[in-house]
């Protein structure tokens, strides 16, 4: 989207679906779906934003608080996919009452962001912490590693059956904003609220776009962007994971276990291989 005659740029993206599926898929505790979604919500509007059906982004989270360490990765889709190393952490509310992101994640650690767009190398981006409330350090990210100023909204409505409205936006202004169109955007910001509380009252993306703006007149480029939680893993997947541990690692399993199960972190679902199956791969290795 749009707004100030093409002067401020706006994407949102409504991604309730999305979160509650990760929910489902990683048993993710409240706060954790809170964490997890914000994450997932941001690395979606990021991979809408690329050009080719072949560009991929990973964007990985690490902290010092009790949340470890996130992944999310994604195509330009965008269909995404992710894991959390500590899915059932569970902190009391902060000060105001609201899940504490901040205190899950903790205010020391990193974003890592890895672009593979089509170049030689892939793009990797590497920004501190500044909160550990997930908007905040992507606005950063995005000023120190991609030289660009932008506001970046992301909300979780989590209730007793799992996830109430999840989405976010990011605003950039264009070269050509004036500082009345940064300002607008700003005191507008500021009045609209949550947007996960938005889409909770049923807002379009386009209502949510004029309310945070300020603009009534905003011009929609592209129609709203609906993320997937989709994993691409299979049963030739693993047995090529497998493959990796060499000869004598599948050897001694075929004689100790006589048999290998492997969980997708990604998806949870697990692969079972037989003693035949095992053989089979260890004689595939060259």
């Amino acid at each position: 989207m749009l707004a100030y005659n093409g002067r401020i740029s706006v994407v949102c993206a409504n991604t309730t679906k999305l979160v509650e599926e990760a929910r489902k898929v990683h048993d993710l505790s409240p706060v954790m779906t809170a964490v997890f979604g914000r994450l997932l919500t941001i690395t979606s509007i990021m991979a809408s934003e690329m050009k080719s059906n072949k560009d991929k982004i990973t964007v990985q989270l690490k902290g010092n608080g009790p949340a470890g360490n996130l992944l999310v990765t994604a195509n330009n889709f965008p269909k995404l996919k992710g894991y959390v190393t500590e899915p059932h952490v569970d902190i009391p509310l902060n000060e105001f009452g609201k899940i504490d992101v901040s205190g899950a994640i903790g205010t020391s650690g990193y974003i890592n962001v890895i672009k593979d767009i089509g170049l030689k190398e892939p793009y990797v981006g590497i920004c501190p912490l500044v909160s550990g409330e997930i908007a905040e350090d992507f606005a950063e990210y995005f000023v120190k590693s991609e030289q660009k100023n932008t506001a970046v909204g992301l909300g979780v409505l989590v209730n007793k059956e799992g996830v109430k409205s999840a989405g976010g936006y990011i605003i950039t202004p264009m070269p050509d904003a004036t500082e009345e169109d940064i300002s607008n955007v700003e005191k507008n910001i500021f009045k609209a609220g949550a947007i996960s509380k938005m889409l909770d009252q049923n807002l379009t993306l386009k209502e949510i776009g004029e309310k945070i703006t300020g603009d009534n007149n905003i011009q929609i480029l592209e129609e709203n962007i609906t993320p997937v939680y989709e994993c691409d893993c299979s049963k030739e997947h693993m047995s090529d994971a497998l493959k990796t541990l060499g000869k004598k690692e599948l050897e001694k399993i075929i004689n100790e276990d006589e048999k290998a199960e492997l969980t997708c972190h990604f998806c949870n679902k697990k692969y079972m291989f037989t003693k035949e199956e095992l053989e089979n791969i260890k004689n595939e290795i060259k």
